[in-house]
């Protein structure tokens, strides 16, 4: 699984770097055929209390995920989409046919 963490118009701390790259591990658990993931973290603007914004994409063969939430802070934006993710994930899940 290839990880890239886009932070747009700021620097993202190694912290949450770290943050992101533990949650997102988790979703390998969820499904194993994942081959990349892009999350983009970004401040809208104008400022105001719910202004960070992350988007998160999954690409694995034969079908793409997307989510994206806006909170007070990052942490809470990266945890309210992964939430997202896995619930698209089991759902796909259960639709596919099985193998």
């Amino acid at each position: 699984m290839k990880l890239r963490i886009q932070s747009i118009n700021f620097d993202a701390t190694a912290t949450l770097e770290s943050y992101i790259t533990k949650k997102v591990s988790k979703l390998e658990k969820f499904f194993d055929e994942i081959s990349n993931i892009e999350v983009y973290l970004k401040v809208i603007r104008p400022e105001t209390a719910t202004n960070k914004e992350a988007e998160i994409k999954i690409a694995a063969p034969n079908v793409d995920f997307f989510a994206s939430k806006t909170c007070d802070t990052f942490e809470e934006a990266v945890d309210l989409t992964i939430d997202a993710l896995e619930r698209q994930i089991k759902k796909y899940k259960e639709k596919a046919p099985k193998k």
